[in-house]
């Protein structure tokens, strides 16, 4: 599984996580940090890529279109780089989940109580 990190993700987190999640990109770090979410969308699609975002509109787009690629979207609102890792570190098995259904699109991640 390899996340593509939107812009509002620090690129630090693809190091952080690149023992559950290698070959993980940011999209600042492929030339797209200015990229509108259709050139992201696609670049997330032929690459291969869970795209991971804190902004509605990837999950809008997953709704609308379906699936590649599957998006997940950080409902945390803007926390430090360590809380963001340690998120998708203790949701590692439902964004497995995510991409062994078929039908899924979007993983909803929410903070813990």
């Amino acid at each position: 599984m390899r996340l593509l990190l939107d812009q509002n993700l620090s690129f630090r987190l693809c190091d952080t996580l690149s023992d559950i999640f290698p070959g993980s990109r940011h999209v600042g770090r492929i030339g797209l940090g200015r990229a509108d979410d259709q050139t992201i969308w696609e670049q997330a699609r032929a690459g291969g890529f869970l795209l991971v975002s804190q902004d509605a509109d990837f999950a809008e787009l997953a709704l609308l279109r379906g699936a590649p690629p599957k998006v997940i979207w950080l409902r945390c609102g803007n926390r430090p780089t360590n809380y963001i890792a340690d998120l998708l570190r203790s949701h590692r098995h439902a964004i497995s989940d995510l991409v062994d259904d078929e039908k899924a699109v979007c993983l909803e991640i929410y903070p813990p109580d």
